[in-house]
């Protein structure tokens, strides 16, 4: 549960449980030593009442009228509510004083706290060896009590003004870190997600300003090895379709001419055989059929090696031929098509990428998805290009992992500073790649705008 707390709760939640504590230990220590001390404050008090008791016994015996002398005493006593003179025979009714003050009645609880004990002493009055009462002491604690209810309220609020100024302190000190760490979680969120230009400001204490001037060094240490991996992953594909176009140029340069002269010759065969050798005119057609397979398979495998209708058609129109393909191949599957003719004006390498990413989803679908219906999309977004392949097949594997096509686009995406996404939303499997166009895009745009 402690883990779950914020910076703050932390704070201040032992300043209040101290405050608590504080509070009750005073309560504690007025409980065990209230008692004790308002007896050894009253002891003097009662002795001097014993002292007026003998006092006045030594009086009555020497005075020629004792009577009148006790008269005059008690008199003299006054509205005395600690010592006072009681009859012989009649009760004097002492009961607690009520605990009044000048801010009101002393709460019952504080009363019953301190636990007050009973302070009544009785003195006998003697006239010629006869009791005629005594000299009763009942002290009046109202002031103990009220000064000790003022120190605990002075406690209280002291306790309380410091509890909310340390309250205060906390808050202000902890949120003059928090800001800091805030900015320096946002920053390696950032980082996180590839956006290694933003800077983290610098702020709070020294330790947090330490904690952000590092995070930036690893953050120029990060998009210099970043634009370094993008260099060689560029490096990589330009080598990868080097060697396709090799390959593809000695399979078209070798091969085609092989099997043509293959075909050429089997076909003479072919007219050459007597008409009653059946076998053999069997053996020569299957000849011809397999070269046709060949030829047929060669085609495809130079297509995908080399797409020669970019130079020669433009992206958009060799896109468009790569789709009729498909649905020569897979007349079940229906296709549908949203490509921008602006397309044609992007860079080399970028229209090369936009190709082989639908190329490789396309035939994904083609191999996996069992798809009744697909649709492929490429527009220019802002400054991007936004390519989407979606179908409604069975979707992809509980695990996700990329395969080898599903590598290679997402190397010439990040090739480029692109993402590539593999998702799957509303019962449709969608292969969602976004590169940056840069300038290009914002020079076809405003081609597009033009009336």
């Amino acid at each position: 549960m402690w883990e779950r707390l914020s910076l703050r709760t932390r704070l201040l939640l032992p300043l209040g449980l101290m405050f608590v504590a504080a509070l009750l230990a005073g309560g504690v220590s007025l409980q065990i030593f209230s008692s004790a001390q308002l007896m050894e404050e009253t002891e003097p008090a009662a002795r001097s009442a014993g002292a007026v008791a003998a006092a006045l016994n030594g009086a009555l015996q020497t005075s020629a009228n004792p009577q009148a002398t006790l008269e005059a005493f008690v008199q003299s006593l006054g509205a005395s509510e600690a010592i006072r003179f009681r009859r012989l025979g009649t009760d004097l009714d002492v009961h607690p004083p009520e605990m009044q003050t000048p801010l009101g009645a002393v709460p019952d609880w504080f009363v019953r706290l301190l636990a007050i004990p009973e302070f009544k002493a009785a003195f006998p009055v003697m006239i010629e060896g006869k009791q005629v009462g005594d000299i009763v002491f009942a002290p009046d604690l109202s002031a103990d009590v009220y000064e000790k209810w003022i120190g605990l309220l002075a406690i209280a609020c002291s306790g309380i003004i410091l509890m909310l100024l340390t309250g205060l302190i906390a808050h202000f000190t902890s949120r003059s870190a928090l800001r800091p760490l805030q900015n320096l979680g946002e920053g390696l969120t950032r980082m996180r997600t590839g956006d290694y230009e933003q800077r983290i400001a610098p702020a709070g204490p020294p330790e947090i300003r330490k904690s952000a001037q590092e995070a930036n060094e690893l953050a120029r240490t990060l998009n210099r090895l970043s634009q370094d991996n993008r260099s060689l992953l560029r490096r990589i594909v330009s080598l990868q379709d080097d060697e396709r176009q090799d390959m593809a140029r000695e399979l078209h340069d070798e091969l085609g001419p092989l099997l043509f002269g293959i075909r050429a010759n089997t076909v003479a065969l072919l007219e050459s055989i007597p008409t009653g050798e059946a076998e053999l005119m069997g053996a020569a057609e299957g000849i011809l059929q397999s070269v046709e397979t060949l030829q047929q398979a060669n085609r495809r495998i130079l297509d995908r090696l080399r797409p020669l209708y970019i130079q020669e058609l433009g992206l958009e129109r060799s896109i468009q031929t790569l789709l009729q393909n498909v649905k020569a191949q897979a007349p079940d599957l229906k296709v549908t098509s949203q490509i921008d003719t602006t397309l044609n004006k992007v860079d080399g390498l970028l229209s090369q990428t936009i190709y082989r990413v639908i190329q490789e989803a396309v035939t994904n679908v083609l191999r996996h998805a069992k798809a009744r219906a697909m649709r492929v999309a490429a527009d220019i977004d802002g400054r991007d290009v936004l390519v989407e392949v979606s179908d409604d097949g069975i979707g992809f594997p509980a695990d996700r992992r990329f395969g080898r096509g599903l590598t290679g686009m997402l190397e010439r995406a990040r090739a480029l500073s692109g993402t590539l996404e593999l998702l799957r939303e509303e019962g449709r499997t969608c292969v969602r790649c976004r590169l940056p166009a840069g300038d290009s895009a914002a020079d076809v745009r405003g081609e597009r705008r033009e009336p």
